[in-house]
């Protein structure tokens, strides 16, 4: 494992950090054998947020005893003044630390998003506060809009941007890679594998290695996910005519409009299950039909229980068409289930 800087900061982290979305799903104690195995094999950069339930203190109850060791990066979707402070106390003790090494606001995806954040009462100024209060080293933004992540690198406020960024989508790579390059911003990588559409680590990682300015944090759920990641820095990075091409076929298959499992569309109201029932498609085209239909026959039938309200299309921060993807992937089922002759 190499070791890279954070920008500007002065930190030293680890070429590829620890996303901490995955470790939501482990109990306690198994978080913290993954979470202490990535350290050993050379992960020092850790990446959570406030709402990722309760990820920021199973890294804190894993890690506290090496925090000075680690770097650790937050974040809050908070707004406001008050909001924010609360979240910031509210991870300082969670992961039982005095201090964030990087405080992220969290999804930043339009400029109505930043008029809140900096007015008089917004939490920019709280920010500002904490860090001057030590309980903040720096400050970075995040968000799934690569424009927006440009406009927001242009401000001058932060030490890095956290933004999508993999084989299929590359739009980071072209103004915002260039810009951050120049004026010595981070770029941290979420997405490395397009939300979990693209399974396959080595060309994922043969495509992300090309920029090893940009920092990707997979998430991890077990000793077997970091290995097949941190193996891939044992060696020299090489990108053939045949990585090339899968690389495409990738592309071929997912086109522009599909799901990166982020979540944040849930819980539905009426319970649907959205996630799994986005990813039908893939599945099916990974699984025999008959297959395919047994394995996500909940989630797919929870989708009847769509009624349109909308609640889900204004959380995604992709903008996709949920109801009406959720019914096409329904169609695709309903038929795949009748061409297995099941019920």
């Amino acid at each position: 494992m190499n070791y890279v800087s954070l920008g500007k900061t002065g930190l030293k982290v680890s070429e590829v950090g620890f996303g901490g979305i995955p470790i939501i799903r482990l109990t306690a104690d198994e978080a913290a054998i993954v979470l202490r195995y990535a350290y050993i094999q050379g992960i020092t950069f850790y990446d959570t947020a406030n709402m990722y339930r309760d990820s920021e203190a199973k890294i804190g109850q894993a890690l506290s005893h090496i925090r000075d060791k680690i770097v650790i990066a937050t974040k809050t979707i908070k707004r406001d003044s008050s909001g924010f402070r609360q979240d910031l106390e509210g991870s300082l003790k969670a992961m039982r630390t005095d201090y964030i090494d990087l405080y992220q606001f969290h999804q930043v995806a339009t400029d109505e998003e930043w008029g809140k954040i900096t007015k008089e009462d917004g939490a920019l100024g709280e920010a500002r506060k904490a860090v001057q209060e030590g309980k903040i080293r720096f400050l970075g933004v995040t968000s799934h809009s690569p424009s927006m992540a440009v406009k927001l690198a242009k401000t001058g406020l932060f030490s890095s941007v956290q933004v999508p960024f993999n084989f299929i989508e590359q739009e980071a790579k072209n103004e915002l890679h260039e810009y951050c390059r120049e004026k010595g911003i981070a770029i941290i990588v979420m997405k490395p594998f397009a939300g979990g559409v693209i399974d396959h680590a080595a060309i994922a990682f043969k495509y992300l290695r090309q920029f090893p300015d940009m920092i990707p944090i997979p998430g991890f759920d077990s000793v077997k996910s970091v290995d097949e990641v941190t193996s891939l820095y044992n060696h020299q990075n090489e990108v053939t005519g045949c990585d090339l091409e899968l690389m495409e076929k990738y592309r071929q298959e997912l086109g522009k409009v599909f799901c990166r499992r982020c979540e944040y569309c849930q819980p539905c109201p009426n319970g649907v299950l959205i996630t799994p029932a986005m990813g039908y498609p893939i599945v099916a085209s990974r699984m025999s039909p008959g297959v395919s239909v047994e394995f996500l026959k909940v989630p797919m039938e929870s989708t009847l229980l769509c009624d349109e309200c909308g609640a889900c299309i204004e959380k995604c921060p992709y903008d996709l068409p949920i109801p009406d993807l959720l019914k096409k992937n329904y169609d695709l089922f309903e038929a795949h289930r009748s061409g297995a002759g099941l019920k």
